[in-house]
C-alpha cells in the first residue's frame, strides 16, 4: 500500500550553484521562488527538488558515500511513496508549506560529480521538482503530506 506521507530526513542548500549542498536544520520556503537563501531558487517550475531517503539508503548499502544533499536535493524525505506522485500531486510540509509536483525526473546535461564520483545518479530517474505554492518555514522531522492528487503522468505543467 502506498504511504501517502512522510517526515523531512534532511534540508540541504547551496549558496552558489555548483557547489555541494550543505544540510541545514530549518529553512524559509517563499511561494513562487522557492528555498530562500539556495543558488537553485529562481521562480521557475523547479523551485525545490526532492528525494526518497530510501534512495540515498540503498546506493549506501551497496557502498556509495553519499548522504542527504549529494545529489543536489532540496529536501530529502523519508517513507512518503514517490512512485505514486504525479506532476500536479500537492504536498504539505509541517503547518504552513504547499509545494505543487511539476516535474518527476530530469534530463542530465552529461555526467555529473557524483556520476563521476560513485557511477550513478539517481535524481534524473528518481527525483521530483516542485513549485512551492503557499510560504513558511520547514524544519527537519518535519511531517510531508499529500494532500491534492489529480496529477497528470507526464510533465503537465
Amino acid at each position: 500500500m502506498a504511504t501517502t506521507s512522510g517526515w523531512i530526513r534532511a534540508i540541504s542548500i547551496s549558496r552558489q550553484k555548483g557547489t555541494p549542498k550543505v544540510n541545514v536544520p530549518v529553512a524559509e520556503l517563499q511561494a513562487d521562488h522557492g528555498v530562500v537563501g539556495d543558488a537553485h531558487a529562481d521562480g521557475g517550475h523547479r523551485q525545490v527538488s526532492l528525494l526518497a531517503a530510501e534512495s540515498i539508503d540503498a546506493l549506501q548499502a551497496q557502498g556509495a558515500d553519499v548522504a542527504p544533499g549529494a545529489f543536489a536535493e532540496n529536501l530529502t524525505v523519508e517513507d512518503l511513496d514517490f512512485s505514486t506522485l504525479r506532476v500536479g500531486s500537492r504536498l504539505k510540509i509541517g503547518n504552513d508549506v504547499e509545494l505543487a509536483i511539476t516535474q518527476r525526473g530530469k534530463k542530465c546535461h552529461g555526467r555529473c560529480a557524483i556520476f563521476d564520483r560513485i557511477g550513478d545518479c539517481v535524481m534524473p530517474r528518481e527525483g521530483l521538482f516542485a513549485r512551492v505554492t503557499r510560504s513558511g518555514s520547514i524544519s527537519v522531522g518535519d511531517v510531508i503530506e499529500v494532500v491534492h492528487d489529480q496529477g497528470c503522468d507526464t510533465d503537465c505543467q
